[in-house]
């Protein structure tokens, strides 16, 4: 089978032919259609998660998949062949089994679910990271409602999703995104889209003068996130998923500092699912690409496309 790997932390992400994995006791073999990249996918290839999760190499790259169950291995298993399911395979060892692969064996109760039929595997695979991050974020801050929340990144695929969900329970949305964003993050129903690029340290004052009460920031570095709190009100909440927030200093003005950490499990990624199924959350764009396009990717440096890509392993 083809898949991307790298041969060990930091070289270039490579196509190359492998041995097709075989379902296992407890395991199901998926027969990939769609693969969401994420900035997760490089963070892995460059060692990020080396101290918390062993590896394998040639380590196989892909977190987010969509696909069809192929084969079952010995035991109770929750699918049977032809299902078609979705997931974040995330499991250690890394480099195991991964979604830029034509096939990937996992254990039957990862966290993977069904995908709806009302959905295609390209829209599944951008759910599961980003779906799921937003979902317990905006679970993590209820009630949302008749509060002001500031979501910075909201272009981003987490933040498009989670304006949404917080529009959707009844918050008051300031997003923060690119110019070129911003008529599609209005679309999601944010009160005001404030401009990335024109200090939106002032934009927040102005439509929050007592402050916000509270902060998601998707994208800032320490320095950046750190300003950015100066808008959250005293007993606010400022949360960054990028691990940049100085619990200890934000303690001291009386703000609570939260460094997000999500954790799929497969009733969250039904849930998304099912709330995409049913128009109550919409994806991000989706600009679909090949296998072979995925190296390029990888090891290039930014993305100039303002969406998700997703690599699109059979036609669907």
């Amino acid at each position: 089978m083809r898949a991307i790997s790298v041969s060990e932390y930091r070289a270039d992400a490579r196509l190359g032919e492998y041995d097709k994995p075989t379902a296992g006791p407890g395991q199901v073999l998926v027969k990939v259609q769609a693969a969401g990249m994420n900035p997760m996918d490089q963070a892995i290839a460059s060692g990020a998660f080396s101290e918390v999760l062993p590896a394998t190499f040639p380590l196989i790259l892909g977190v987010d998949v969509a696909g069809v169950i192929e084969a079952v291995g010995d035991g109770p298993a929750p699918y049977s062949i032809g299902d078609r399911v979705f997931g974040q395979l995330l499991t250690p060892p890394l480099g195991s089994s991964g979604a830029y692969a034509d096939y990937a064996a996992v254990v039957a109760d990862a966290t993977v679910a069904t995908v709806p039929d009302a959905i295609s595997s390209e829209v599944a695979a951008t759910l599961p990271t980003p779906g799921v991050t937003a979902l317990q974020l905006a679970r993590s801050l209820e009630p949302p409602a008749a509060k002001t929340i500031a979501v910075v990144g909201a272009g981003g695929a987490v933040g498009g999703f989670l304006t949404q969900l917080l529009v959707a329970s009844g918050a008051r949305v300031l997003a923060v995104a690119l110019p070129r964003q911003a008529e599609r993050v209005r679309g999601y129903g944010a009160q005001e889209v404030i401009d990335a690029t024109a200090t939106p340290t002032d934009h927040i004052r102005r439509a929050a003068p007592n402050g916000i009460d509270v902060l998601v920031d998707l994208v800032s570095d320490p320095e950046q996130f750190a300003l950015l709190t100066d808008t959250v009100r005293s007993g606010g909440t400022a949360v960054s998923t990028r691990y940049v927030a100085d619990t200890d200093d934000l303690a001291k003005k009386k703000i609570q500092g939260v460094n997000f950490v999500v954790q799929v499990t497969a009733a969250d990624l039904q849930t998304v699912a099912a709330l995409t199924a049913s128009g109550q959350l919409s994806p991000p764009p989706i600009r679909t690409v090949g296998l072979e396009d995925v190296p390029d990717l990888l090891n290039a440096v930014g993305n100039d496309f303002d969406g998700k890509t997703v690599v699109r392993l059979e036609q669907l």
